[in-house]
């Protein structure tokens, strides 16, 4: 996932930093800026492959969109 999101140059940029903290119980998010953009357990399923990239990417566009 990490070489996924960092490895595009438009992503990068925009990220000032990455901390990835462990869950218990199988519980995943992935969160930014507190808003939680994927839930295992909300979803009852894992990320499919390039999920996570596209979630952060619709977000991104979403705040430069904002201004």
């Amino acid at each position: 996932m990490t070489e996924d999101i960092l490895g595009v140059r438009e992503l990068e940029v925009e990220i000032a930093s990455w901390t990835l903290i462990p869950g218990s119980g199988g519980v995943y998010e992935f969160t930014v800026n507190g808003e939680v953009l994927f839930s295992k357990k909300a979803q009852g399923r894992h990320a499919e492959p390039g999920e996570i990239k596209r979630l952060l990417e619709a977000h991104i566009a979403a705040l430069q969109a904002a201004g």
